[in-house]
C-alpha cells in the first residue's frame, strides 16, 4: 500500500515517544492496553456477555480472506452467504429499543409500511495496516488536545485518542479517522423529494493529508493544514464546472478553514468563507448543513461535548450489498428512505457523545448525538435536534471495511429530514466504472488556487 510512506511515519513516532511526556493525555502503562485489552485503535477486544457482539481478532484483510485485490480494485462482499437473523419493524421495534438511538425510533413512526433493520450476524471487520497500529499508540502518550479544544497538537497521522477522557477526544478521533491518506473518488450525490423524485449531482474529489503528498510534509507550509480537498461537480449541466477547493486547517478558531470556489458561469474564483458550520451544503437542496459531510466535520467550538458512554446498538455495517455495482440507483432510491432491503444492520459498541450549543453560539441544530463505532471511530449515526429540542435529522454512515487497503469508508451516507419528508443519499458509487482510488500521486501543486481555476476550465 502506497497510502502513506513508512520511513517518515517511524521518524515522526521517535521524534514523539523522546518528547516531553508532561503533557500526555495517558501514561505508558494505560497505553500498553492497546494491543492487549483493547484493539491498536482503542476497542475493547473481548466480545459482550451474551455472545452477539464477537471478540475482536484482527479484522479482516487480504491475507485473513485468502484475497489479493489491488489497491484500486473493488473488493467482493466476504460475507454474501451470511443472512438476516431477524428483521425490525414498526409491528416489533419496542422488543428493540433498548438497543436503537431515538432517531431510528423515529424512522420506525414515519414510515411504519416500508421502513425496517435487516440485523446481521456481528463482524467485527476493521482492520489498519499494522505501521499505522504503531502511529496511533505512540498518539496515546503525546496528544493534547489545543486550548478551548479547538485542535490538536503532538500527534501524527490520525486517531490521536486512542483512550479518550472526554467527549471531544471521541469526536477528534472520528474527525482524524485514517482513510488511507489520499484518495480520490467519483461519486453521486441524490436529493430525494417526498414523492422519490430526484436529480443526480455526480463529483470527484481528490484529498491528501500533508505527510502523504508526493513530496512530504512541509513544516512551514502545511503549519496547521489537517488536509487539502478539492471537489469538481461533473453533473448535473447546470453545475457542471463549479470547483471547491479547500484547505482543511486543524485549528479553525485560531486560522479559519481556508475554501475557495470557482464559479464556471463566472469564470472566476472567489474565496468561500461560508463553507464551515451550518451553512447550507452545495447541492444538497437544503438538506444538509456544510458540517453535516462526513456526518461531521470542521470546528467544534460552537458545541458543549458530553461523553455519555458506550452503548451496544444497531448500526449500519458492512454494506457491500448497498456498494454493489450490481445495482442502480433506481433500485437504492425509494420515497421517504432508501431501500432498506440493501442495507445490513449489526450490533456494535458505541461512543455516544452528546454535543450541545453554547449560549451566544449560533447553530441550526441546537443539539446533536453522535454514536460513533469503538472499532473504527466511524461516526455510524447522529441523531439532529433544533432549538425546540425536537428531533430533526437523523444520519446513518453505511460502513465498508476496504480490507485490501486496510480503511474504513463508507458506501453511503444518508441524512433523514423527519419534518420535511425528504432525504440526502450521498457518496453512491454504485454505477461508476470505478470504486475509490487509493494508490494516487498528488503533490502540493495540485491543490493549489491554479489547479483549481485549471478544473473550472
Amino acid at each position: 500500500m502506497k497510502a502513506f510512506n513508512k520511513a517518515p511515519c517511524v521518524v515522526a513516532i521517535a521524534m514523539i515517544m523522546m518528547s516531553s511526556t508532561a503533557m500526555a493525555k495517558v501514561s505508558k502503562e494505560e497505553a500498553s492496553q492497546l494491543g492487549d485489552t483493547l484493539t491498536p485503535v482503542g476497542a475493547l477486544v473481548t466480545g459482550n456477555k451474551d455472545g452477539s457482539i464477537p471478540a475482536w481478532t484482527g479484522g479482516i484483510t487480504n491475507m485473513s480472506l485468502g484475497k489479493n485485490y489491488g489497491e484500486n480494485e473493488r473488493v467482493d462482499n466476504p460475507y454474501i452467504a451470511d443472512q438476516p437473523l431477524f428483521t425490525i419493524t414498526a409491528d416489533n421495534v419496542e422488543q428493540y429499543k433498548n438497543n436503537l438511538t431515538p432517531g431510528q425510533m423515529a424512522m420506525f413512526s414515519a414510515y411504519p409500511k416500508t421502513y425496517k433493520m435487516p440485523i446481521y450476524q456481528t463482524r467485527r471487520s476493521f482492520a489498519l495496516k499494522d505501521d499505522m497500529y504503531d502511529v496511533i499508540k505512540a498518539n496515546a502518550t503525546t496528544a493534547t488536545l489545543t486550548e478551548e479544544g479547538n485542535g490538536v497538537s503532538n500527534y501524527n497521522i490520525a486517531i490521536p485518542f486512542p483512550i479518550p477522557k472526554n467527549g471531544l477526544e471521541v469526536i477528534w478521533n472520528h474527525i482524524t479517522r485514517y482513510r488511507g491518506g489520499r484518495a480520490e473518488r467519483v461519486f453521486t450525490s441524490i436529493p430525494v423529494q417526498k414523492n422519490g423524485g430526484y436529480t443526480k449531482i455526480k463529483s470527484k474529489e481528490i484529498s491528501s493529508i500533508p505527510e502523504t503528498l508526493r513530496s512530504g510534509r512541509n513544516l512551514k507550509k502545511d503549519d496547521n493544514i489537517r488536509f487539502y480537498y478539492i471537489k469538481r461537480i461533473l453533473e448535473p449541466a447546470r453545475l457542471t464546472g463549479t470547483v471547491t477547493l479547500v484547505h482543511e486547517t486543524m485549528d479553525q478558531v485560531k486560522e479559519p478553514r481556508k475554501a475557495w470556489i470557482y464559479n464556471a458561469g463566472q469564470r472566476r474564483v472567489r474565496r468561500a468563507p461560508s463553507i464551515a458550520y451550518d451553512s447550507e451544503s452545495t447541492g444538497s437542496e437544503g438538506l444538509a448543513t456544510m458540517d453535516n459531510f462526513d456526518m461531521y466535520n470542521g470546528a467544534p467550538d460552537r458545541y458543549n461535548w458530553k461523553l455519555v458512554g458506550k452503548k451496544e446498538l444497531y448500526v449500519p455495517y458492512n454494506a457491500y450489498q448497498l456498494s454493489s455495482t450490481d445495482l442502480s440507483y433506481d433500485d437504492i432510491i425509494r420515497p421517504g428512505h432508501i431501500n432498506q432491503e440493501h442495507t445490513r444492520y449489526e450490533k456494535h459498541r458505541v461512543w455516544e457523545v452528546q454535543a450541545t450549543l453554547k449560549e451566544g453560539k449560533r447553530h441550526v441544530y441546537a443539539k446533536r448525538n453522535f454514536f460513533i463505532d469503538e472499532d473504527s471511530w466511524q461516526a455510524s449515526i447522529v441523531d439532529h435536534y433544533d432549538a425546540h429540542d425536537l428531533l430533526w435529522r437523523v444520519s446513518e454512515a453505511h460502513a465498508v471495511q476496504y480490507y485490501n487497503v486496510g480503511v474504513t469508508w463508507v458506501a453511503a451516507e444518508i441524512l433523514y429530514d423527519l419534518i420535511a419528508g425528504r432525504y440526502l443519499a450521498s457518496g453512491l458509487a454504485n454505477e461508476e466504472r470505478k470504486g475509490t482510488q487509493f494508490d494516487i500521486d498528488v503533490k502540493r501543486n495540485d491543490f493549489s488556487i491554479f489547479a483549481l481555476k485549471r478544473l473550472g476550465r
